[in-house]
């Protein structure tokens, strides 16, 4: 017996047996598959548009299917403790309210979807949605309906969406934003009026226009300014009053005594009938000068960082494997280090942590800036921030919330940012100083004139102070400085202190660590040679060596220690292990003292290596007992990073504490001259100042807390993407990305920031310099000034936003080495 297979009427799908879901186009019932198309078939019924189902030629795509698969995660914004970061009150009628970021509107037509679809649920008092920002707005009663119906909704006709709740410096910036908006706006209504009551009285001929007429027009421009002074100029004053306060003059003190002198004036010549008005010069100076600040504003929000970074790189909701394999989802903000999170493919990471089950691809390109997404497998780490490609993945939390990799992330871009290079605290002191020299020029000029030809003197006065207001000064460092960073941010590099990015251009050497470095720190134990006791004691046997050399290990986080973590026994634990920085490990097993590390520090006797390449030695109270061979691959980038290096004529050295036939054979792969093995913490630091005494200036690239003394001591310290706590903290940049080629265009980038930078401070003080005396003379009146004194600001600003342009220069092409053993 055969049944007849039903299609859906809206997408032409195959219907499951006893769908309910039903649409009634011309009194006949049409079958639906899923809720969908019958939420998508309701909303063109009911918008009048069934003449659609009459008329079309094919049928549409469904909605997407990869919603469904994110149904069970709406759950969690039931949660209290979550809403009560974005959910408000709404009224006394208990109602609630919330913004949510849409994905996927595109026109209009989305809106009217959206706001159609949400307003016909019971419980919705009303919804919103904001076409330029993409963000909709939904009130409704929490005792009817729940906010997880909301987002399901949503979902099912093709939206996606998200809590929207900007942090308070993100809503600080936006208020700040939206206020410097309509102060332009008053800004340029005032001056437009005011010129036109301004522009008749500058052409008319003596005695064309009536006293009366004079006097009208003066009124009207007094009553246009005024706002624009009181409101749109306010910034200028509260700002130089602070200035004046602090005892440090800012260019903003000019500027309000240029804009409420010549308001003064002209108000005083208005009331009292005698003088020149200059409310269009007031109007037009304030307007362009506003123009410019909210020009230069925005380019450096473009370029610069946002502050609500963590919010938006970590997900919302997060699903924890509870102890009896159950699923629960709660907000990612209550995980905790040691739970169980399941990652399904599309889903983000929640948090950082270590994987037990599962092998996927991750795309890292927000927090790395490498594009390609990276295999992850059972025991390597994973990032919060990354989005999960392919297959679910089980992890093990080790850092959740503000102790995650991001948040110190964004903690340490908050302290580049926080600082300054010594070239900008130099540009800040020249514009105080110019601030100053600009008013006792001023005052000269004033007095000059005053005796050449009174009737000019306030005119030319705000020309002068107006032209010559370092502006454009002031912003030619910050500006280079914020687009120098941005383009590194987004390349994988980190800078965490501002002093990097001036040092980074000026440096002649550059000194590379070797294990996790130039080598990819992935060590592998590839042999291992008991030896045989000359005490009784009986042989060790591979097996047993092993797991009590993976036991001294599980206490350090170096390279070399994940080359044991496979031969874990749980049931050896050593006891007062102590690292020796650069030499290696020793503790107590069983109540015998073992060490593992250089030969010459696990015992006191010479013993040679069995053969070529890394060999770590195990010994037993001073007592040799095994060798184990280690191995180690070149990083793919290595070869081309170093010769790119050497052609832009910087010295490339490797300084390593590893045994010569491993620091050699690595510097003749790479093409390294200059290489020096087994060196000490306190060996490498010796070597750094004694290039620095002859007058080099170095940048040190590592990973290790070895590597912590030597990185203190560079002039510029870069810690690798693996390197430990202590490393990132020392260093003066952080890369993100496992791309060496990175540092070389760190360099590039560095060196173009400051030649923009002193190329900006040349054209502002050339500028300055120029302009002053043709204001002086009287050759500039105040509207030009205006003009002249914002373009300048703006060629700083676009010549800074070049850097956002940057294009990675070509480098010489090499044979990539190839993994050998090193």
């Amino acid at each position: 017996m055969s049944t007849s297979v039903l299609s859906c009427y809206h997408c032409g799908n195959t219907v499951p047996d006893g769908a309910p879901w039903r649409i009634s186009i011309d009194d006949t019932p049409q079958p639906l598959c899923c809720p969908g198309c019958e939420a998508v078939a309701h909303a063109i019924v009911d918008g009048g548009l069934e003449s659609y189902y009459r008329y079309r030629t094919e049928l549409p795509e469904r909605p997407d299917e990869r919603q469904a698969t994110k149904a069970e995660t709406w759950s969690v914004f039931d949660d209290p403790g979550l809403q009560a970061k974005f959910v408000h009150s709404d009224g006394d009628e208990g109602l609630v309210r919330a913004t949510l970021a849409v994905e996927g509107i595109t026109c209009a037509a989305c809106a009217w979807l959206i706001e159609h679809r949400l307003n016909a649920l019971e419980g919705v008092a009303s919804s919103a949605v904001n076409l330029t920002h993409h963000r909709l707005r939904v009130s409704w009663d929490p005792s009817v309906i729940q906010l997880s119906q909301l987002f399901a909704e949503l979902a099912a006709i093709g939206y996606d969406a998200l809590p929207y709740e900007p942090d308070q410096a993100q809503a600080r910036l936006q208020h700040e934003e939206r206020m410097n908006v309509r102060r332009l706006i008053v800004a340029a209504v005032g001056m437009m009026q005011v010129m036109m009551f301004s522009i008749p009285i500058y052409v008319a001929a003596p005695g064309e226009i009536s006293p009366d007429f004079y006097a009208l027009f003066h009124w009207l421009s007094f009553a246009l300014a005024t706002p624009v002074v009181l409101f749109s100029a306010q910034p200028f004053f509260r700002n130089a009053l602070r200035d004046l306060k602090t005892g440090v003059l800012g260019m903003d003190v000019p500027v309000s005594l240029a804009i409420g002198g010549a308001y003064l004036a002209s108000s005083y010549a208005v009331l009292f009938d005698v003088g020149e008005v200059y409310y269009d010069s007031v109007a037009m100076f304030t307007f362009f000068l506003l123009f410019g600040r909210y020009v230069e504003g925005r380019a450096r929000r473009r370029s610069g960082h946002s502050g609500n970074a963590l919010s938006d790189v970590l997900p919302v909701s997060a699903t924890r494997l509870e102890d009896d394999g159950s699923e629960r989802i709660l907000p990612a903000s209550e995980l905790a280090a040691g739970d169980r999170v399941l990652i399904k493919p599309g889903h983000g990471v929640p948090a950082d942590g270590v994987i037990e089950d599962g092998e996927s691809s991750l795309d890292e390109s927000m927090l790395t800036g490498e594009y390609l997404p990276v295999t992850r497998r059972v025991g390597d780490s994973v990032v919060g921030g990354s989005q999960n490609m392919e297959n679910p993945l089980t992890i093990r939390v080790t850092h959740a919330g503000n102790s995650a990799r991001v948040a110190g992330i964004v903690d340490l871009t908050d302290r580049a940012f926080a600082s300054r290079p010594r070239l900008a605290q130099m540009a800040a002191r020249m514009a105080h100083l110019f601030v100053l020299r600009l008013l006792v020029v001023t005052v000269c000029v004033t007095l000059a004139w005053w005796f050449i030809d009174p009737s000019r003197v306030l005119w030319i006065m705000l020309s002068v102070l107006v032209v010559t207001c370092p502006c454009a000064l002031a912003l030619a460092t910050p500006t280079a400085l914020t687009a120098g960073h941005g383009q590194l941010r987004q390349r994988g590099v980190l800078i965490t202190r501002a002093d990097a990015i001036e040092s980074l251009s000026s440096i002649t050497r550059v000194i590379f660590d070797k294990t996790g470095t130039l080598t990819r720190g992935e060590m592998q134990l590839t042999q291992t040679h008991p030896i045989q006791s000359s005490h009784a004691a009986p042989p060790l046997s591979s097996e047993q060596a092993q797991a009590i050399a993976a036991a001294l290990e599980a206490h350090s986080e170096h390279p070399i220690a994940r080359a044991f973590r496979p031969f874990r026994d749980a049931t050896l634990q050593a006891r007062s292990v102590k690292s020796v920085t650069g030499s290696g490990l020793e503790g107590v097993l069983n109540g015998t003292t073992w060490r593992l590390g250089k030969p010459d520090f696990s015992c006191s006797f010479p013993l040679a290596s069995p053969g070529a390449g890394q060999w770590l030695l195990l010994s037993q109270d001073d007592e040799p007992r095994a060798w184990f061979k280690l191995h180690d691959g070149i990083r793919e980038d290595a070869a081309q990073t170093v010769a790119a290096l050497q052609a832009r004529g910087l010295e490339v050295e490797l300084l390593s504490g590893d045994t010569q036939e491993a620091v050699e054979s690595l510097a003749e792969q790479l093409n390294i001259t200059t290489w020096h093995a087994g060196k000490s913490p306190e060996g490498k630091l010796e070597r750094l100042r004694e290039l620095q005494a002859k007058g080099e200036r170095v940048v040190m690239i590592g990973d290790g807390i070895n590597d912590v003394p030597v990185l203190a001591g560079a002039d510029v310290a870069i810690a690798m993407n693996g390197a430990t706590d202590l490393a990132r903290t020392r260093a003066d940049a952080v890369l993100l990305s496992p791309r060496l080629m990175r540092i070389f265009e760190a360099i590039d980038i560095s060196c173009a920031t400051r030649r923009i930078m002193r190329q900006n401070m040349m054209w502002s003080v050339c500028y300055n310099f120029s302009a002053l005396p043709l204001a002086a003379m009287g050759l500039i009146p105040p509207w030009l000034a205006a003009i002249g004194m914002s373009l300048s600001s703006l060629v700083v600003v676009g010549n800074a936003l070049r850097l956002t342009r940057w294009r990675t220069p070509p480098t010489p092409q090499v044979a990539s080495a190839s993994p050998v053993t090193v």
